[in-house]
């Protein structure tokens, strides 16, 4: 809860994913049945969260602004004095505005009650919000790729992985690029974010076949994905695959999958992983290159081999 500064200059807004990632470890936190004063060791959340270290200071930084977790140089981060995670401490964090505006513009898109150009103007009718809500929206969702300016005060939306064409053009793009991450001189593999994944997949293969979570799978398989486009050396393909799979992570760019194989695809980005880090990567690519050709050409043919689809539990539409 942000508190007025008198004529100061406004603290920046955070950063939307620094927000989620404060929320989870909250989360965490009171999973663990933590109580005022207790320790935050970084490296346990960012295993929890399945996130490097360097994300997790951010949002103990956002927690420590904001008067719930408090920072000394030779302990580390504790949640403050007499903060409670029951009741009332429900919704501690701020939620900018213009990113809960961003956040409804592409569910909305998504589920194609928006074309695929607008204008400021019908978006602040369509959501009763003012112009300078609807530009930072518009501003947040350009950052992640998911927009572009138009001439006059349109904006234009990323296409959707979200047909059978669509999807297959989406992974002709990453046999493309992916590899080439990986084979490029200077590939940097951050092993703390490869170790957590690497513990999260196997703790959902553990899961017996009527307890998988579609969209526990989608969200490792675009983290594992992301690993990659992260580690590239070449920024520009880093900035083309982390904006590519953003798209992928959007609703309604879903692709349904079934058993078969949603635990084939986590036991070759398993072999992948084990490549990568014993520094085999010119190995990760070829591995790299035969998982995506699976998912694209396996897909169809397992989907009509009479094994139940994994349904992904989609999120409620808004009016």
């Amino acid at each position: 809860m942000m508190q007025s500064n008198g004529g100061k200059t406004a603290s920046p807004r955070p950063r939307q994913n620094h927000l989620d990632l404060a929320r989870r470890i909250l989360d965490v936190a009171r999973e663990r049945g933590l109580g005022p004063g207790a320790h935050l060791p970084e490296q346990y959340l960012a295993t929890q969260c399945n996130v490097s270290r360097t994300p997790v200071r951010a949002a103990l930084k956002l927690l420590t602004e904001q008067g719930l977790v408090e920072h000394e140089a030779d302990q580390g981060y504790r949640l403050a004095k007499g903060v409670s995670l029951t009741g009332a401490f429900a919704e501690p964090l701020p939620d900018p505005k213009e990113a809960e505006l961003a956040a409804r513009i592409i569910r909305d898109r998504a589920a194609r009650r928006l074309d695929e150009t607008v204008t400021v103007g019908e978006v602040m009718r369509r959501y009763d919000s003012d112009r300078r809500t609807v530009l930072k929206a518009f501003g947040t969702l350009a950052e992640d790729g998911l927009v572009s300016r138009a001439p006059g005060q349109s904006w234009v939306f990323a296409n959707l992985p979200d047909s059978l064409e669509s999807q297959s053009d989406s992974l002709d793009f990453r046999l493309i690029l992916e590899p080439a991450a990986l084979t490029t001189p200077g590939f940097s593999l951050d092993h703390d974010r490869a170790a957590a994944l690497r513990r999260a997949m196997v703790a959902l293969l553990a899961e017996p076949d009527d307890r998988l979570d579609g969209n526990r799978f989608r969200q490792l398989d675009l983290e594992f994905h992301m690993l990659i486009a992260r580690g590239a050396s070449n920024r520009f393909v880093s900035d083309a695959l982390a904006a590519h799979h953003r798209l992928r992570g959007l609703p309604g760019a879903a692709v349904r999958s079934n058993v078969v194989r949603l635990r084939q695809a986590m036991l070759e980005h398993l072999h992948i992983l084990d490549h990568l880090e014993s520094d085999q990567v010119a190995v990760a690519a070829d591995l790299l290159r035969v998982h995506l050709r699976l998912s694209r050409n396996q897909r169809p043919r397992a989907a009509n081999r009479g094994v139940p689809p994994l349904a992904i539990r989609a999120k409620p539409r808004e009016g």
